[in-house]
Parts: C-alpha cells; sequence; structure tokens
C-alpha cells in the first residue's frame, strides 16, 4: 500500500469521498486535476487515460500546481506542454 498517497495533505483519494460529494467539489471547481497515486502522473478531468483507471489508485487535486507539488508530472495524452 501506498502511505504517502493516503497521507499526502493536496490529495483527495476517490475512494475516501462519496460520488456526491466528488461531483459537487468538481462543479465549484474546488478539484480540477486527476492522477495516479501508484504511477504518479496527472492531467485533467476529462483525459481519456484517466478515465480508465480504477478508484483505488485515483487522486484528486485543486490544480496543477498541487499535483506537481505532491511529486506528479503531467500527462502526456492531455498536457503537452
Amino acid at each position: 500500500m501506498n502511505w504517502e498517497a493516503i497521507y499526502n495533505p493536496w490529495m483527495i483519494k476517490h475512494i475516501m469521498v462519496s460520488n456526491q460529494r466528488l461531483y459537487s467539489m468538481i462543479r465549484t471547481k474546488e478539484i480540477q486535476c486527476a492522477g495516479n497515486a501508484r504511477l504518479k502522473i496527472y492531467g485533467t478531468l476529462k483525459c481519456s487515460s484517466g478515465k480508465r483507471m480504477k478508484k483505488e489508485n485515483r487522486v484528486f487535486f485543486k490544480d496543477g500546481v498541487e499535483a506537481r507539488a505532491a511529486g506528479f508530472r503531467p500527462c502526456g495524452n492531455c498536457l503537452r506542454s
């Protein structure tokens, strides 16, 4: 188990939040990025790669700055820069 992903203050684990609360946070822009805790990759919420990952591995961030601060790198599919 990846304990860093559980206790990192920047991340919200998908399995720890109800779907209703999650949708509310997306609507109010409290979260704008999602990442894979095992691979340490993050991307936009619309990314097709992110939609295929398991809930157990999915984490959410307010923005890319928080994701990078947590040690994640951008997704090559949706965040080419």
